[in-house]
């Protein structure tokens, strides 16, 4: 037996290296090693202290913040790898140049052959730490629901303290509260968002930042007012018209305007009353248009809720006995003879025609097509006054002359 097993020695040794080695090709022919990168990975700085405590700060820069890392593995390995398995750690014990810090990465609970980040180090810059009070300006996001107005707003708190690198802070222009009012429909206390902008409204990045809002944040306190549409009526009493003539009607537009505010003084308003010495107006002959701002009739707590519309037009029609008016859209105005090298528009949306004849026959009597201008003289781009010919019923002639202002320019050639 002891022949048996020692005889032919040196084939027994090579035959079982040879069984090894061909195991092993079996083995990475199955489960070969094979490389991935993983991109991403957030780099976790330690160590902090060193900086920090010398009342200095750092920043990281051309965003080394997350980095890829390329592992090398066997297959069955790899397949359970997931990117939150992978630790990037830059030490701040390791700065060097003052502004690189190699980056060490591991995967916890995996055998591999090798892993490194691209890029290697970690960029920083440390720069003096300062800090500063702002204030805040409440702002809001969406529409309130139909029906309101947004009111007073106030940001709670009204100041925050921020530190941080001194170029961040330095370049803070102001610091904003914004929340989302969407569909709201009542006062209330709305947790809100801090955002903070530069003198040129770029959004600044807050996460190299600490502030002194803690975990209660920061909030908007909103204030909604209620609309209400009110009518405005006119004191008529001192509009005249001279002799002969006769003011047929006066109106107003808007007839009724949106206003806004404290809700008792809501309540108590039924109508908004222009005074008869705000329109006193006498010796009219045709019609008349008067502007009047309505704000300073508005009481106390109560204000327009569109600031831009505070006027109204009040317009006084007058009559003749025997003349009837007509109001005329410049838009059916006949035009002829006007150049092709011009283009018209017109200074006003309508205007008035009176036409004195039987009353049979300017009952029926309409406008329409019977309106005209004459370009023939008018060749020269500019702004000009022409008269406004009117096709009448036999019978029937102008009260007075109608005139109309224009405005010719070149045409635009198209490219």
């Amino acid at each position: 037996m002891r022949k048996r097993l020692t005889g032919n020695l040196g084939l027994k040794v090579l035959a079982f290296f040879i069984a090894v080695f061909m195991w092993l090709i079996v083995v990475n022919i199955d489960d070969p090693v094979i490389e991935k990168t993983y991109t991403g990975i957030p780099v976790d700085v330690i160590n902090e202290e060193i900086v920090t405590t010398t009342n200095r700060t750092y920043q990281i820069v051309d965003g080394t913040q997350e980095v890829s890392v390329t592992v090398n593995a066997q297959r069955s390995v790899m397949e359970k790898i997931k990117s939150e398995d992978i630790i990037a750690v830059a030490d701040m014990k390791e700065l060097s140049m003052g502004t690189q810090i190699p980056i060490d990465v591991s995967i916890q609970g995996y055998r591999y052959e090798k892993a490194f980040t691209t890029p290697g180090n970690l960029q920083v810059k440390i720069e003096d730490e300062a800090r500063s009070n702002f204030p805040i300006t409440p702002t809001t996001l969406g529409t309130v629901r139909e029906g309101y107005v947004l009111g007073e707003l106030k940001a709670d708190p009204e100041k925050v303290t921020l530190r941080g690198p001194e170029s961040v802070i330095n370049s803070i222009n102001r610091v904003v509260a914004e929340a989302d009012v969407s569909g709201l429909s009542e006062d209330a206390e709305i947790e809100a968002r801090l955002i903070l902008y530069d003198v040129n409204n770029n959004v600044i990045d807050q996460t190299i930042l600490a502030n002194n809002l803690g975990k209660e944040g920061i909030s908007v306190e909103v204030t909604l007012y209620q609309i209400k549409s009110v009518p405005v009526k006119l004191n008529t009493s001192r509009i005249s018209a001279a002799d002969g003539y006769k003011v047929s009607a006066v109106s107003v537009e808007p007839r009724e305007v949106s206003v806004t505010g404290d809700a008792e003084a809501l309540a108590e308003l039924d109508e908004i009353r222009i005074p008869s010495e705000d329109l006193e107006i006498s010796g009219l002959t045709e019609r008349t248009e008067k502007m009047i701002e309505i704000t300073s009739y508005l009481p106390e707590k109560v204000m327009l809720v569109e600031e831009n519309a505070d006027s109204v037009i009040v317009s006084i029609q007058i009559e003749q006995p025997g003349v009837q008016n007509y109001e005329v859209s410049t838009s059916s105005i006949t035009v002829n003879n006007l150049s092709e090298d011009l283009q018209l528009s017109y200074r006003a949306v309508d205007f008035e025609i009176q036409v004195r004849g039987p009353a049979d026959v300017l009952k029926v009597f309409s406008t329409a097509k019977k309106v005209s201008i004459d370009l023939k003289n008018y060749t020269i781009p500019g702004t000009y006054i022409v008269p406004v010919s009117v096709d009448l019923p036999d019978g029937c002639t102008m009260a007075s002359d109608v005139e109309i202002e224009i405005t010719l320019e070149a045409k635009v050639e198209e490219e």
